[in-house]
């Protein structure tokens, strides 16, 4: 796997990438800084930030609470947590909330919102430590269209979902994960961690700016990330993630289909299951599983292609540079495939 050119191409990537076909590595490279300051260079096993890519994490938890029977997908959020949602309608679900269907309201809309720090002028990333910390950001907002109207890609869906593990498993949303996720895939070096205590080998996450300067991106994000992002892995661990899901490790092969499912199509062949994205070819065979994050600091893809069986993992503490890397690789990856 040859992605040399597009690393020339854009000589500032900041990260690493892995690409591994069954259980042989095809490409395994790091380049950058995890601490500008210090010259502490990246490499495979550095822990990066993937913002929205562990909405994948989530969506898992929920599916195996369903599993286990504390919860179904038909549940409605009314039933499942005791706040106070007033001008939320009665009929939303778990299923509308996992396929960004419920039609709530934000607290990041990325349809009319494009600087994620905005949302810290009036409330101060510091205090946000727990998933109960976002509510007041969203919780009593007017809908924003009818349950089951369309898909509209939803942040707040997420961190109610997360509360709903939490009062669903009993534990915190970060101990859920790492018991039953983390630890049951081996993805020894993961966790949601706090940026003001952040264990060795990871990733500050840098914010360049136009006059050539940079700055970390601290005071960017919430200090502990939760159910609709934040978490931090390295490319293996993530790697890991995809073999234990596809291998059903993690839920039964009944509750791996229905989170691979294709339950809602957002444009012509990209479709979006439980907490994945999924991307199908012309004779509507999939291409990929896939998951992706952007924040200040932050850029990372992940992919799954059963056709092929490679996972992918791209992981960048820049604000660019994953999703040009990831389309490289998957040039080649669709070019082996019409070369059949």
């Amino acid at each position: 796997m040859d992605v040399a050119k597009c690393i020339a191409d854009n000589k500032d990537f900041s990260g690493t990438i892995l690409v591994k076909k069954d259980k042989g590595i095809l490409t395994e490279l790091s380049f950058g800084f995890a601490n500008r300051s210090e010259q502490l260079k990246n490499n495979t096993f550095t822990r990066y930030g993937i913002a929205s890519g562990c909405k994948l994490f989530t969506a898992i938890a929920i599916c195996q609470l369903v599993e286990e029977r504390k919860l179904s997908f038909d549940s409605k959020l009314k039933e499942c947590l005791d706040f106070n949602f007033p001008n939320f309608e009665d009929e939303i679900t778990i299923h509308h909330l996992l396929t960004h269907t419920s039609g709530i309201p934000d607290y990041f809309d990325e349809e009319v919102m494009d600087d994620f720090e905005e949302l810290w002028v009036e409330n101060p990333m510091y205090r946000i430590r727990s998933l109960k910390d976002f509510l007041p950001l969203f919780q009593y907002q007017a809908m924003r269209f009818k349950v089951g109207e369309r898909f509209h890609y939803n942040n707040a869906g997420y961190i109610l979902l997360g509360l709903i593990v939490e009062q669903a498993s009993q534990l915190n949303f970060d101990e859920y994960i790492q018991k039953n996720i983390f630890k049951r895939a081996g993805m020894e070096d993961s966790g949601y961690f706090e940026l003001d205590a952040l264990p060795p080998n990871t990733a500050q996450g840098y914010i360049d700016n136009h006059d050539g300067n940079w700055r970390t991106n601290i005071y960017s994000l919430p200090v502990k990330g939760g159910s609709d992002g934040g978490a931090f892995v390295t490319v293996n661990d993530m790697v890991k993630l995809w073999e234990a899901l596809i291998n059903n490790l993690l839920l039964s092969e009944v509750y791996t289909l229905q989170l691979l499912t294709p339950h809602v199509q957002k444009e012509d062949d990209d479709f979006y299951g439980y907490g994945v994205w999924i991307k199908k070819m012309k004779n509507d065979t999939i291409l990929k599983y896939h998951v992706m994050g952007y924040d200040p600091g932050v850029n990372f893809h992940s992919a799954f292609y059963p056709g092929e069986s490679i996972k992918v993992a791209v992981c960048s503490n820049k604000s660019t540079g994953a999703f040009d890397i990831m389309a490289a690789i998957e040039n080649e990856i669709v070019q082996q495939i019409d070369g059949r």
